[in-house]
This record gives C-alpha cells, sequence and structure tokens, in this order.
C-alpha cells in the first residue's frame, strides 16, 4: 500500500492543508505588529507599541481560544472534516478583509475571521491526524513530527514572502500574499477530501435537537454583549491580552471540570485527563515565552537587531523564518530518533520538563546581548538564541498534540485537542500582556525573570513525573 513518508497516505492532504494555512497565517502574523505601530508615512496605522502588542497577543489567544468552538461543532455537530474544510474558508474570506479593507476596520474584520478559521482548521486537522493511528502504533509520534515538518515549511515561507511584498510594494500586497496562499491550501485541500476516512465525518457527542435552540441564543447573546462591551469601551485594545487570559483561565478551569464530571468516563480515563492537568499548566508556561517571537521579538528585531546584510536591510519579518528552518532541519531528526529508541524514549512528562527548562534557558541567552544599544544585538547571537528555543518547541509541542489524543476520553476526543490548544491560547495570551512591560531599557530583569521562572516550572513538572506516569497508565 502507498505511504507518506512510511506514514498514511492520506497524512499527504492534511500535511498540505496544514502548510499553506500556516502560510497565510504566519506571512500575516510576521507583518502585522509592525503594521499596527508603524507611524502613517511608512504604511501603518500609528498604534503605540503597548497598545498594539496586546492586539497581538489577544488576537493569538484568541487563535487558540476559538479551538474550542471548531473542536464542539466537530464533536456535536458536523464531524471534524466538515468543520476543517469550512474553518479554512473562513481563513481565507480573514485574510481577504485586511488585504482590501484599509484602517481599523480591516484589521477587525480579518483578524476576527482570521482566529476563528484558524481554531478550525488547528483543531479538527490535529484530530484526524490523530485518527489515522491506531491505539499503540509506534508510528504515531513521528507522524505528527511529519504534520508539524508541514507547519513549519509554511511558517518558513510566508514571512519571507510577506516580508518582501510588505518592504517593496506595501502592507496590504503582504496581507494580499497570505490570502493567495490560503487559496491554493483551500483548493489542494478540496481536490483531496474524498481520500479521508468515512470516519472523519463522525459525529461522537451529537446535541440533541432540542438543544439546538438553546446554544443559538447563548452564541446570539454572547456576540450581543461582546458588541455592547467593545462599543462601552470595556474591551479596551490595551487590555486585550489580560481579558484574554482570563477567559482561557476559565476555559480551561470549566472544560476541566466538564470532562472530569462526565459520567461516561471510565477510572482509567479520568485518570489520564487528571495526569494532563500538570502537563497543561507546563504548555501554558511555555507558551507564554515561545509566542512572544510576535511580540518582544518582532519589536527586539526592529529596534535592537543588527539586521544589515552586506548594505541591506533585511525585513523585520525574516526573523520569523529563522525558527521554521531550524524545525524543518530538526523535526526529521527528531523523528528518527523516538522512532529509533521506541519504547526506550523519554516519557512524554520528561520531554515536557526537559522542554520548559530549556526554553528559559533560550530566555537567559538574550542576557549577553543587553546594552549593545539600538541596532547592535548580533544576528548570529539572536540565531543562537532561537536554535535553543527551537529544540525546546520540538521537545514539547508535537509531542503535546500527540499526548492529547492518546489521553482523551472516547467522548471527548477532538475536545481534548482543544483543551491542549486552550494551553496555547492561555501562553499566546501572556505572551502579549507580558510583552507590554518589555523595553530595551528593562531586558535585562524582564529576560532573567521570565527565563528563571520557566526553569522552575520545568524543575517542578520533573519532581512530578511520577505521580503523571502512574496516571496515565502505559501511555507514554
Amino acid at each position: 500500500m502507498p505511504t507518506f513518508f512510511g506514514q498514511p497516505q492520506v497524512l499527504a492532504n492534511l500535511f498540505g492543508v496544514e502548510l499553506w494555512e500556516r502560510f497565510s497565517f504566519y506571512g500575516m502574523q510576521g507583518i502585522l505588529l509592525i503594521y499596527l505601530y508603524y507611524e502613517g508615512s511608512r504604511g501603518g496605522l500609528g498604534i503605540d507599541e503597548a497598545t498594539a502588542t496586546s492586539i497581538v497577543g489577544a488576537y493569538g489567544g484568541f487563535v487558540y481560544l476559538s479551538t474550542i468552538g471548531g473542536a464542539w461543532l466537530a464533536d456535536r455537530v458536523a464531524g471534524a472534516e466538515r468543520v476543517l474544510f469550512g474553518s479554512a474558508v473562513l481563513v481565507m474570506a480573514g485574510h481577504v478583509f485586511l488585504a482590501a479593507v484599509p484602517g481599523l476596520p480591516g484589521v477587525g474584520l480579518g483578524l476576527v475571521c482570521v482566529a476563528l478559521g484558524s481554531g478550525g482548521v488547528k483543531a479538527n486537522a490535529t484530530s484526524l491526524v490523530g485518527s489515522l493511528y491506531a491505539a499503540g502504533d509506534p508510528r504515531r509520534d513521528a507522524g505528527f513530527s511529519l504534520f508539524y515538518l508541514g507547519v513549519n515549511v509554511g511558517a518558513l515561507a510566508g514571512p519571507l514572502l510577506t516580508g518582501l511584498a510588505q518592504t517593496g510594494l506595501g502592507f496590504h500586497y503582504g496581507f494580499g500574499l497570505a490570502a493567495a496562499g490560503m487559496a491554493i491550501g483551500l483548493t489542494q485541500y478540496t481536490l483531496g477530501r474524498k481520500r479521508l476516512p468515512d470516519s472523519a465525518n463522525d459525529v461522537p457527542h451529537p446535541l440533541p435537537p432540542a438543544r439546538i435552540p438553546l446554544v443559538a441564543g447563548l452564541v446570539a447573546a454572547a456576540v450581543a454583549l461582546v458588541a455592547v462591551l467593545a462599543a462601552t469601551g470595556v474591551l479596551a485594545a490595551r487590555r486585550l491580552a489580560t481579558i484574554v487570559v482570563v477567559l482561557s483561565a476559565v476555559a480551561a478551569v470549566t472544560y476541566f471540570v466538564v470532562i472530569l464530571a462526565g459520567r461516561s468516563l471510565e477510572r482509567t480515563e479520568r485518570d489520564r485527563v487528571l495526569a494532563f492537568i500538570p502537563l497543561f499548566i507546563a504548555s501554558a508556561g511555555f507558551w507564554s515565552l515561545y509566542q512572544q517571537q510576535f511580540t518582544v521579538l518582532t519589536v527586539y528585531a526592529d529596534q535592537r537587531l543588527d539586521r544589515d546584510l552586506f548594505g541591506w536591510t533585511m525585513p523585520v519579518s525574516w526573523v520569523q523564518s529563522i525558527n521554521p528552518v531550524f524545525i524543518i532541519v530538526l523535526s526529521g531528526v527528531f523523528a528518527a530518533l523516538w522512532t529509533r529508541l521506541g519504547e526506550r524514549q523519554p516519557s512524554t512528562p520528561v520531554k515536557f520538563a526537559a522542554g520548559t527548562v530549556i526554553m528559559g534557558v533560550a530566555f537567559l541567552l538574550f542576557l549577553p546581548m543587553a546594552g549593545t544599544g539600538p541596532g547592535g544585538a548580533p544576528l548570529l547571537g539572536l540565531i543562537g538564541v532561537i536554535f535553543v528555543l527551537s529544540v525546546a518547541e520540538l521537545l514539547l509541542s508535537p509531542v503535546g498534540l500527540s499526548l492529547s489524543t492518546k489521553l482523551a476520553p472516547a467522548a471527548f476526543h477532538t475536545q481534548m485537542v482543544a483543551l491542549f490548544f486552550l494551553s496555547v491560547a492561555l501562553g499566546t495570551a501572556a505572551a502579549g500582556a507580558l510583552a507590554t512591560n518589555y523595553s530595551p531599557a528593562r531586558e535585562v530583569p524582564y529576560f532573567a525573570v521570565l527565563g528563571g521562572a520557566a526553569i522552575v516550572l520545568g524543575a517542578v513538572i520533573a519532581a512530578l513525573t511520577p505521580w503523571i506516569r502512574a496516571r496515565m497508565h502505559g501511555v507514554r
């Protein structure tokens, strides 16, 4: 039977749609922050820097927060594949709004559509990848690493091309290129939809028809409440990241309570959900540092980094493509390593602990470059930091995606994937909130405190590993 690098052949279709969705997502995000805070003479909107980082953090958090809605629709209403397709269409519409509608209206419409659509794509694409493997299939982690390679091919190409379009033609051309990339991905996925297994459209926990009016009413009420809060100024842009942090934390607690209270859960399933709680906390802490690539690191690249390459100034967004280069190179190495080690590889809690500690080390590596003045930080130094950050990512992110499918109770399969993404939502929004405290004058305490906190958190997870493994009941 034909395979895709030793994996199920249908993985190629999911690999492709995720690649192009990430091309558009990271391509747009690579230029979003500077579009918000650059003055009008440089094509930007002239928003103050702290407010701009809060918006970007809130948007990033909302992307992952919306995985809850995408997962719920898949598990209760339409099935993972149908929700994935509709979400991809919504992502493309959002990029079109950013490209075609000028000013804040375009930003508002575009970011809401991209965030809602990306949430649906992420949760359901990951769930569909997990459905390709039987329980205990040793190819699962390697398959997720290969899927993660597609994510990073898109993440590499997106900022490079949108950055060139932005510097050469303007921001809206960069956003337009992101829209074109998403259109390619949607076309590719449409042509291969029929190859997915029939189970891709299963609805594991259907919503009773009698409850549909109640759910529709709650959604309408939530939309109306958001509109009122926005109109009255409660949802001020500078506070958006903090608001999303609170929402993500409340949603996480609620989600754990709902899943653990499920009557259909067996004891083993309940124990596995309990084991996921400390790993959820480690994941949120990890992402609160990692996602500062799109807040602090963008400001750092714009104001602190020496971007001169033989007389040519490298676009700010190109810094976002350094991490994907390392992921593309190293993901195959990690996939081969886990496959070769098999049952001898480190357990997931150990990988989580190591990834969190190494993420903290990456932040501490900013310290030797402190005090070099505007445009004085060496590019090679930043590349070294991002290399360490990339190693940390490969220890936690693809493994976390795989773990969420392995620990998921039968009745909450896609929603357990959404719970992992909820940890990313919490961390991403926190990255935006934390970034409001960053400035070149305060970078030593900023990087030192956050780096040290991540190392402590990783050490705590390492100490809890025996407790966690006992409740995973054989899942590694």
